[in-house]
């Protein structure tokens, strides 16, 4: 009989990193597939993105609303039990041979608290990470310690989950998923992207990205507004900004960034540009500002220059095309501007990314497949001490 795999996905980056998994997963005839659909999914504030994956013919399993009308950190605790309660619903009547999830978020978080309790082994990507400005920090660590499977980014990855006491023969360094979406992906031609989302690509722009800082309290919008006042000082750029997740405050700085793309004609706002337009986007763009992963782990593989802004990434692996600094203007001001010069872009033209060869998605489905059908799951872990380095 085939084994099933569950895909959970709570947003639009997540499910745009899980798609080569996703796409592997149907085009071997050693699984079944069920995809369950939750989060920012499901959420019309953040565009309905369920409806991506629908577009891309995929068919959806379950769909498990959990998310509050407000962005507090009291909605965030809310969603996380009502995802508990609804993951473990689903996993009472279709009962999986293993949940896949990614990342670090509230919503995955539930995800795997309900998997494992049900007893149904989690493999998990990416794990070992650090990122010391965001509540993402401890999920992820959470989420690790309830996996059984561990896939990572880097091999310095690896041995942050084998520090945390798990065995070395489940943790496997694959590199990154966004890598392999920017060698495999057919990218647009920018001339049909500046048609698809109606912006003028010309001029040279930047791609904007920032997310709320959910272990600081009241600086989400105040460090938005700093950001802002740097854009609006530097010249010869125009802005795509892509709006931030259901954090909490993650609201109030979408506001805030609506209100700045009306007033200005550089500017452009989009709750959603899905993988293909967003990696495409990145493809032409003159470098990458604000917070979000992306800017670490795939803009790098562009050889193209990151603003990494204040704390939420801080602990990751960084290539030397990313420059991190302070949420204040005038650092913003001077870290663009280095940017911008040429002996930046030329000590970047040929850097090699930390993050992998991109052929991440086959190594994963491989190491899957192996342990669900050639060896014996142990749910029973013994916590394996580091004694020295692998």
């Amino acid at each position: 009989m085939k084994k099933t795999i569950c895909i959970v996905t709570g947003t639009r980056a997540e499910y745009g990193l899980l798609r080569p998994v996703i796409n592997q997963v149907i085009s071997t005839n050693s699984f079944e597939i069920k995809i369950v659909v939750t989060g920012m999914h499901l959420s019309k504030d953040f565009g309905y993105t369920y409806k991506e994956i629908e577009a891309d013919g995929i068919s959806i399993d379950a769909k498990i609303d959990v998310l509050q009308d407000d962005d507090s950190y009291k909605a965030m605790s809310k969603s996380i039990g009502i995802g508990v309660i609804g993951f473990s619903e689903y996993f009472e009547k279709n009962r999986p041979d293993m949940v896949v999830v990614l990342g670090d978020r509230f919503e995955i978080f539930a995800a795997a608290t309900a998997a494992a309790v049900a007893c149904i082994p989690i493999a998990h990507l990416y794990g070992g990470e650090t990122t010391e400005g965001a509540v993402d920090e401890f999920f992820r660590h959470s989420i690790s310690k309830m996996s059984y499977l561990h896939f990572t980014a880097t091999d310095q990855y690896r041995q942050r989950v084998i520090n945390m006491g798990e065995a070395p023969d489940r943790v496997f360094n694959v590199g990154a998923i966004g890598v392999e979406n920017i060698l495999r992906l057919p990218l647009m031609a920018k001339d049909q992207l500046a048609l698809s989302i109606d912006f003028d690509l010309d001029c040279p722009y930047a791609l904007v990205t920032f997310h709320p800082v959910t272990l600081e309290q009241n600086t989400a919008t105040k460090h938005l507004e700093e950001l802002l006042s740097a854009l609006d000082e530097t010249e010869g750029l125009n802005y795509i900004f892509t709006k931030a997740n259901a954090d909490a405050n993650g609201r109030a700085i979408n506001k805030k960034i609506d209100e700045y793309c009306q007033k200005k004609e550089n500017a452009i706002a989009f709750t959603s540009m899905g993988v293909l337009r967003y990696l495409s986007a990145m493809k032409y763009c003159e470098m990458v500002i604000g917070n979000s992963s992306s800017g670490i782990v795939e803009t790098p593989s562009f050889n193209k220059p990151t603003i990494n802004i204040g704390d939420r990434q801080k602990g990751r692996i960084c290539a030397n095309s990313v420059i991190c600094c302070e949420p204040e203007k005038n650092v913003i001001i001077e870290s663009i501007n280095t940017a911008r010069t040429q002996k930046f872009k030329q000590d970047i033209a040929n850097q090699i990314s930390p993050y992998g060869d991109g052929k991440t998605s086959g190594k994963i489905i491989a190491v899957i497949k192996d342990f669900l059908y050639n060896n014996e799951i142990n749910l029973k872990k013994s916590f394996y001490d580091v004694r020295r380095v692998y």
